[in-house]
């Protein structure tokens, strides 16, 4: 197969790890430290605001969000994520990736700032003016998953390139944990200030008026990270790849790396020329041609990321059963409320630390040696058999005794999504599309996998309440029960698991040959395997 690789590209292939490829990781996955944080930072905040604005006059327990609202705050952000992925990704390739990176973080600063600033005269209002500025933020946060995964595969060399888009990812476990973290922090400091009784002795002092301040400061400190980046992300140049494959300027593209890889690279404008002019370069999105050569590729990645998101975000179903179960969060009337934030935090932050963490860091370790094909695979696998683990004898485990097992095999599901799926979802679409369509189908990906959360924390909520209308959480209506709601999501990892095998394997191939951008013209469709092996194409 003839290939016509421009020197910039094969320079930015075979460079030696360097510096600038840290700082492209730190620059890029500081923006998925604030992503996670806003997005997880909420779920600390609820029950509080729950005491602040629903507290029913002579109830036994503390005031909690009416289903309706706790639906609307905590998955608003979600909708705003899904919408930003798809406008943003698709701009990322019409305008470039570092024009629009500056957007969306602007755009994060400015509604982090904001949410914690809600207003209103009523609890309606006030919830309503959070929600709006919540949709926003998640409309930044969105666009940060096409960029930074297209800025970062485009910018590291095709034998690290998986670890380097990988730690990306891996910052929003710092960002949940950092989460935990801050609201720690605050809530002790509230709380030893101005003290309080618990619910139980009374109900209206175990909620002082300070504790409005609160949630407001959580929820502000998403802005400090983001703004911190924002001059760095401007210094960036914009990738070569884009540069020189969709702006076609190859001097400017030469000039950029040059610059950042400091070795003399020549500009090569006629063979630019030439790729981008070739009959396998020319077809648009919505074509034949494109949906003959990945259609089979864009399936897999938005189902597995679909169906992985559905098990991922509704484990914290469980959540509140095994803290409680455990100790770690007594009885909400037996607390104040800045008690229970502090509590919830802690119970959250070891998650993080013991569950979360761990696995993405074990992906950038061990994903350009055992790629993202067997990662994607183990990951579903290990996910659908510890979820069957704690369906099957699911009364067992929720007997006394017991509890430390149902801990573990959790905590190992969320090991596995992280060491396995959750972040080669993210990667493989930065990796396998050409560079004109790079940023838009990585967020038709994400945003397959928004929707997805969003059944997975909604629907499910829903879902997984008791059979027996007297024993489900206030204002819900019967389920299936939490049992067989495990089971479900077992099966939707056995689903991501299949989906899995319409995803190539693209550990130690550049970008080009996976996306074929280096073809010849004159090739036979019949050679065409879609399975991301590429023979004559």
């Amino acid at each position: 197969m003839a290939r016509d690789q421009l020197e910039v590209l094969n320079a930015l292939d075979v460079a030696k790890t360097q510096l600038y490829h840290f700082t492209a990781i730190i620059i890029a996955g500081m923006g998925f430290f604030t992503d996670a944080y806003d997005l997880f930072c909420i779920s600390l905040v609820t029950k509080l605001l729950g005491r602040i604005y629903y507290r029913v006059d002579g109830s036994p327990t503390p005031g909690t969000l009416p289903p309706n609202v706790s639906a609307a705050v905590n998955g608003v952000a979600f909708c705003g994520t899904l919408t930003g992925q798809l406008f943003f990704g698709w701009l990322g390739d019409k305008m470039g990736r570092k024009k629009v990176y500056g957007m969306t973080l602007m755009v994060m600063v400015i509604c982090s700032l904001a949410s914690g600033l809600s207003f209103g005269h009523t609890a309606k209002s006030t919830m309503a003016t959070l929600c709006f500025f919540r949709f926003w933020l998640g409309f930044g946060i969105g666009g940060d998953y096409p960029l930074s995964a297209t800025i970062m595969s485009e910018y590291a060399n095709k034998k690290t390139r998986g670890a380097f888009i990988a730690a990306v990812f891996a910052m929003q476990g710092f960002g949940i944990l950092t989460g935990g973290i801050v609201t720690l922090i605050v809530s002790s400091a509230f709380k030893n200030h101005f003290k309080a009784p618990p619910y139980s002795a009374d109900a209206i002092g175990s909620t002082v008026p300070e504790a409005d301040f609160v949630w407001r400061i959580i929820l502000m400190f998403g802005a400090i990270p983001a703004g911190a980046t924002y001059y760095w992300r401007m210094k960036m140049p914009e990738t070569a790849r884009y540069t020189a494959l969709v702006a076609k300027n190859a001097k400017q593209a030469a000039q950029d790396m040059t610059r950042v890889l400091q070795v003399e690279i020549q500009e090569e404008q006629e063979k630019v020329e030439r790729i981008t002019l070739k009959e396998s370069n020319q077809f648009g999105l919505f074509s034949k041609e494109f949906l003959h050569r990945h259609g089979l590729h864009l399936l897999g990645t938005t189902t597995t990321w679909f169906v992985l998101d559905i098990a991922f975000y509704s484990q914290n179903l469980f959540q509140k059963d095994i803290f409680s179960a455990i100790g770690w969060i007594p009885k909400a009337a037996t607390m104040n409320a800045l008690e229970e934030v502090f509590k919830i935090a802690r119970a959250q932050t070891l998650i993080a630390l013991c569950g979360t963490v761990p696995g993405y860091w074990f992906t950038v370790a061990l994903i350009d040696i055992i790629g993202r094909f067997t990662i994607q695979m183990m990951g579903f696998f290990f996910m659908m058999v510890f979820m069957l683990g704690l369906a099957i004898p699911y009364h067992h485990w929720t007997t006394p005794g017991n509890h430390i097992g149902f801990v573990v095999m959790y905590g190992l599901t969320f090991f596995f999504a992280n060491f396995g799926p959750n972040s080669t979802t993210f990667i493989v679409p930065a990796e396998i599309f050409p560079a004109r369509f790079r940023s838009t189908c990585h967020g038709i990906s994400a945003a397959a996998g928004k929707a997805g959360a969003i059944v997975g924390s909604f629907g499910f909520l829903y879902a997984a309440q008791n059979k027996d209308k007297t024993n489900t959480d206030r204002g819900y209506p019967p389920g299936i029960g939490v049992k067989n709601a495990l089971f479900v999501l077992a099966a939707c990892n056995l689903l991501g698991l299949m989906f899995t095998f319409l995803v190539p394997e693209s550990k130690g191939k550049s970008l080009e040959e996976m996306s074929g951008e280096n073809e010849e013209e004159e090739r036979e469709h019949g050679n065409v395997d879609l399975s991301g092996k590429i023979s004559t194409v």
